[in-house]
């Protein structure tokens, strides 16, 4: 049920989402603590809208529970045999060659991530990409393309991502009968061209040797991993949080609108949970073309900024990116893809 919104929340709201966008860039203390920044915008948000509930509350502390977990113990398993991953990612290295070995690698994390799930892929981009013989400013370049391709990839199937989970529960009834491989076969024909370009991407950044079998296991030490996974926690919880509270702006907003325009719409996925935009926008009634639209204008959004999607905010965290670093990069070529995709979409379809 939309739930209404006088003239000053609406205001207020909208204010808050500049902020949330515009703030980190401006503000250096922002960037550097972006994990509090958020959720102290998060419960401006859920303040503002009158939505707190205790159901929210719990929401809000157990969502962000499976996603930290798996970054503390993969984390701690990283940190006790990342050499053993380090010396096979050299070996495959060596024996494929820099490009082809790049190549792959992006596109099989892209690829496999909506089976082993989005948070699994990134964390063994981050770990695999952290110990390359590149600067910072490569490294950043390419764990954004790992990023992206993830971030496509894992739409494909509902354990990918939460973005695919409540597409196909939303859909399982009729006309759609949504079930395991409904949005493989919705979007193949556009993700798995996505994927391949962002692998394509990243190889000119293969240009001499990445793996070094020398490498020492990572130098993370527990403390450093339990930070990196309670500032996970917090960030995703904020998001959480800052969904709910924005989501009723959402809906007095974008609802009835065209779907060329809830294309660009969405571009806000990069700060708001895509999940939540799909949550009310995804409805049974929509034809199959609408839903490509919208859909890929989601999870393409969700890489232009590193509150978009988990993998970024993962991966950022592991490789200490910062928010301008990370848009630098990704904002550029995410809305270069956003039109290309928007073009064909409007031809085709």
């Amino acid at each position: 049920m939309e739930t209404a919104l006088s003239f000053w929340q609406t205001l207020l709201l909208s204010a808050l989402v500049a902020v949330v966008l515009f703030v980190p860039f401006l503000v250096h203390k922002a960037e550097e603590n972006l994990e509090v920044f958020l959720f102290i915008c998060s419960l401006a948000a859920v303040s503002i809208s009158g939505v707190w509930s205790g159901h929210l509350l719990a929401e809000a502390v157990k969502e962000p529970l499976l996603i930290s977990v798996a970054v503390l113990v993969l984390g701690l398993l990283f940190k006790r045999f990342g050499g053993g991953l380090n010396l096979f990612a050299n070996r495959m290295e060596n024996r494929l060659g820099p490009k082809l070995f790049l190549f792959s690698f992006i596109l099989l994390l892209g690829l496999l991530s909506s089976f082993i799930t989005a948070i699994i892929a990134a964390l063994l981009a981050a770990e695999v990409i952290k110990s390359f013989r590149l600067n910072e400013r490569e490294k950043t370049r390419l764990i954004v393309y790992a990023c992206f391709a993830i971030g496509l990839g894992a739409v494909l199937t509902p354990v990918g991502e939460p973005l695919s989970t409540i597409v196909v529960a939303r859909l399982k009834e009729a006309p759609y009968y949504a079930d395991f491989f409904f949005l493989l076969t919705l979007l193949g024909w556009w993700i798995v061209p996505g994927v391949t370009l962002f692998a394509l991407l990243s190889v000119p950044l293969a240009s001499r040797a990445l793996t070094d079998p020398n490498r020492s296991v990572s130098a993370d030490t527990n403390a450093a991993v339990l930070g990196r996974a309670g500032k996970v926690y917090l960030f995703v919880a904020a998001l959480v949080l800052l969904g709910e509270g924005l989501k009723p702006l959402a809906e007095k907003t974008i609802l009835h609108l065209s779907r060329g325009v809830l294309y660009w719409i969405n571009s806000l996925s990069a700060v708001l949970d895509n999940a939540t935009l799909a949550s009310i926008e995804i409805q049974p009634s929509l034809p199959p073309d609408t839903l490509v639209f919208l859909l890929l204008s989601l999870v393409l959004a969700g890489g232009l900024l590193i509150p978009g999607n988990i993998p970024n905010i993962i991966c950022a965290s592991k490789l200490d990116i910062k928010s301008r670093d990370w848009a630098r990069v990704a904002l550029p070529v995410g809305l270069v893809c956003m039109l290309i995709y928007f073009i064909l979409l409007i031809v085709l379809l």
